[in-house]
């Protein structure tokens, strides 16, 4: 594709990466073929090499962002579909990333736009204020149907309450900043990322994660001063907020890997992993450079931790079926594909994997909240090729996805809990309550 950005334009670090990534695409349209929003809407604009062409014009001609640009861009979610389907490599995460950071800065959206995406920036990356909001939606959450209205806002406040569970599980004690030491002889030493969200939804993830490890003679440091790894901020264009919670990480690993070292950094929600492993790429102009480098050189989901250190079960095949559900920052955003199915059947699970594993549920961090009517229509066309499996279980790496398909008959469970529980842990709660009903 060929641009026309003007010397001074291309001073600008992300502009000058914008323009590469963008003379990269040859206009092919295979990104198409795979885009969830184009299958649904079938409007070139909301696909991929739509979305190419608006941003370009947006950032070639320097002005500030449209409504129709913006309206597009929001329905992106970011699943990156379209860069494994890519033949010519265009990396669309970094250039959208771009689009979304410009349009914050750019664009003036209506009130209620503004205030939702402000509370969602203080509150969701923020445990102790997360776990509030979710009491007092869980109050409210019977009323979701009763919002009238079509409008977006309404929309909104009842996915906002009919996504808040009906129970909160306590906090663990196992998240809390320390040192779990390995059983045996040490084999390694990793970080673990216990996230935001995720420590309050479901803390068994975290939970499962470091007895499963410890249990393989790894030792799992849970540092201070780690929090939320910034994706949430970052792919809603809060450049600053994103880069101050990425900073405060890259700070913390950065002592321990100087002190006793680390042999990973291992997160178990791949939207997180995914934004930690590209640390490199967005501080590659900040005096941070070489430790967010290192830091995203060590950053490993977990299903690669768990291969890197010889998972192995020890219990009996339990005769169950899982339909695994391939979140997109796994298998897009990071490339892993084959370590959870291997992980999953070596454990003794039977694994079916979902027509369209390639498309999106819907979920996509803070997606499902800003345009529920599509991330609906995902869900269940996700859940439909789901059933279809005849699986017991579904199992995925992602809270966001574990969350969006929860709420239905069949058991949502994160891959790492159903690996503990066949190498000696306790059944995974979704599983155990599914037991019992049975």
């Amino acid at each position: 594709m060929q641009t026309h950005f003007s010397p001074e334009q291309l001073q600008d670090p992300d502009t000058r990466e914008s323009n590469g990534i963008l003379r990269t695409c040859v206009h092919c349209g295979f990104c198409t073929a795979t885009c969830p929003t184009f299958l649904l809407l079938g409007d070139e604009l909301d696909s991929p090499r739509g979305r190419i062409y608006l941003i370009k014009d947006m950032l070639e001609g320097g002005k500030p962002a449209t409504e129709e640009v913006v309206r597009h861009v929001d329905r992106c979610l970011s699943c990156l579909s379209c860069m494994t389907t890519c033949p010519s490599g265009v990396n669309y995460m970094h250039l959208v990333d771009h689009a979304r950071r410009y349009i914050e800065e750019t664009y003036d959206r209506p009130w209620h736009e503004r205030a939702l995406r402000r509370v969602l920036s203080g509150v969701l990356p923020y445990p102790k204020r997360f776990r509030a909001a979710l009491a007092g939606a869980r109050l409210g959450r019977p009323l979701a149907g009763l919002i009238p209205g079509a409008h977006v806002l309404a929309q909104r406040m009842r996915a906002m309450l009919r996504l808040a569970p009906g129970a909160l599980p306590p906090p663990s004690p196992m998240q809390a900043p320390q040192v779990h030491r390995a059983e045996g002889e040490r084999r390694g030493r990793v970080a673990l990322l216990t996230g935001c969200a995720q420590q309050v939804l479901a803390p068994s993830i975290n939970e499962a994660t470091i007895r499963l490890l410890t249990r393989m003679g790894i030792e799992v440091v849970i540092t201070r001063e780690q929090g939320c790894c910034g994706a949430l901020d970052h792919h809603m264009g809060q450049h600053d907020p994103a880069m101050r919670l990425a900073r405060a990480n890259i700070a913390t690993w950065s002592r321990e890997i100087e002190g006793e070292g680390l042999d990973g950094i291992v997160i178990n929600t791949s939207g997180c992993g995914t934004t930690v492993k590209d640390y490199g790429f967005m501080f590659r102009t900040e005096p941070e450079a070489e430790a967010a480098a290192r830091v995203a050189g060590l950053a490993m989901d977990v299903s690669e931790a768990l291969v890197k250190f010889g998972y192995a079960p020890s219990r009996e095949a339990p005769g169950l079926t899982v339909a695994y559900h391939a979140a997109c920052s796994l298998q897009h955003g990071q490339r892993v594909t084959a370590a959870p199915k291997q992980l999953l059947t070596r454990a003794g699970f039977a694994v079916k994997e979902p027509a369209e594993p390639h498309i999106c549920c819907g979920s996509a961090g803070t997606y499902n909240l800003l345009q529920p009517e599509i991330a609906g229509q995902l869900r269940a066309r996700k859940l439909g090729n789901i059933e279809r499996t005849g699986a017991d279980l579904i199992a995925a790496g992602n809270i966001g996805c574990l969350t969006q398909l929860a709420g239905d008959r069949m058991p949502v469970v994160h891959t790492v809990e159903l690996l503990d529980w066949m190498a000696g842990g306790p059944a995974p709660p979704a599983v155990a309550a599914a037991q019992r009903a049975a």
